[in-house]
């Protein structure tokens, strides 16, 4: 009992940054180092577009025209100097930076005079087919967004590209539509992610019923629930940031674009939906698997018991004649060895005909 003492006494969290510090500190919480800062600034309205990239949040401060609207998408968020930087200009609560770099922050809203604050978790698939679970955090302003991501990469090209080529209604909205049409690119790939387990799920019920190979699922099956938990954690919180977003009396968001949120809600209600479905279909296919090793073993069970059966009368047979007496008077009979081959054979082919007769074979 010792031992198991020290031993438990000994581990130590799997997150040891944010231990014992002074709430408000900026201390990146997260294993996708990048060196630099790389700022991407998009400034747009009805009839200009700028964009350009940077490596320092000072270059982005200039855009100040309140007819615009400013997109600064910030990449990396190891270096939390850059971060704070940008929290001082836009004078940002220092809990919102925490929370900010706080990669194992759950999904949240938090509604301040000046902006509404969003975290949100990005799924999507990179070049090797693995799954990734980005954090991601949104400020909105009256005429900005802010986005922190950990690392390059995201769902939000077709945005760039409608703001870009002036499609859809970015460009005549402002900052709030901005916000509903990230969030939506965040919401609709989902559903790419959820509709490849679907995939997977049909892929393995076909190899539970068809496929030999069966043995070889359990590992994959394994693999898809702690997948489909991942997406649960992330997709679930966000269902309750987007219900008080459509909620929320702001003056930053509009009441047409209210109308957008709450067709956005009823998309992740959706996918919630789903992903329950699916979770229990997991469950399921775990459940078929055990009942396919089972059967399984119920055949071998079932050949053996039959095999053992047949054999257990003429063990018997066999037995009473290997018996070293000496009045046995068959034992002195000139064929007494092919008569009791002949008995032996006619109880094991009455055998098989009984067990045929009873569908046991």
């Amino acid at each position: 009992m010792a031992k198991l003492r020290k031993k438990y006494s000994l581990k130590r969290p799997r997150n040891t940054k944010t231990l014992n510090q002074v709430p408000g500190t900026v201390t990146y919480v997260g294993s996708k180092e990048i060196t630099d800062v790389h700022l991407e600034v998009i400034d747009y309205n009805k009839q200009q577009y700028n964009w350009f990239a940077s490596k320092s949040p000072e270059d982005a401060f200039k855009f100040e025209e309140p007819l615009n609207v400013t997109w600064f998408n910030v990449n990396g968020l190891n270096n939390t100097a850059e971060i704070e930087k940008m929290g001082a200009y836009y004078d940002l609560h220092p809990l919102i930076l925490e929370d900010i770099v706080n990669t194992g922050q759950r999904p949240k809203i938090d509604e301040y005079p000046d902006y509404i604050f969003i975290v949100a978790k990005m799924l999507y698939y990179n070049g090797d087919g693995n799954l990734r679970n980005e954090h991601i955090s949104m400020v909105v302003g009256k005429d900005y967004v802010l986005t922190f991501q950990e690392a390059d990469g995201d769902v939000f090209d077709g945005v760039r590209e409608r703001i870009a080529k002036d499609k859809g209604r970015i460009r005549n909205s402002g900052a709030d539509y901005l916000m509903f049409a990230l969030l939506d690119a965040v919401i609709d790939n989902y559903f790419a992610v959820i509709d490849d387990i679907s995939d997977k799920i049909e892929n393995f019920e076909d190899q539970l019923f068809v496929d030999n190979s069966a043995e070889n699922l359990v590992q994959e099956i394994q693999e898809l629930k702690r997948t489909i938990l991942r997406i649960r954690r992330a997709v679930f919180p966000l269902r309750e940031v987007v219900g008080r977003l459509e909620k929320m009396d702001n003056n930053l968001i509009e009441e047409k674009t209210v109308n957008y949120i709450r067709d956005l809600y009823d998309h992740i209600v959706q996918i919630s939906e789903n992903i329950d479905i699916y979770r229990e279909m997991i469950w399921s296919l775990m459940d078929m698997y055990m009942t396919t090793i089972s059967n399984k073993m119920n055949e071998v069970m079932k050949v053996l018991t039959i095999m053992a059966s047949i054999f257990i009368p003429l063990t018997f047979i066999a037995g009473i004649y290997g018996m070293n007496f000496e009045y046995m008077p068959e034992l002195e009979w000139k064929y007494g060895y092919f008569a009791i081959w002949g008995v032996m054979i006619v109880v094991f082919l009455g055998m098989l005909y009984y067990f045929k007769r009873k569908k046991w074979l």
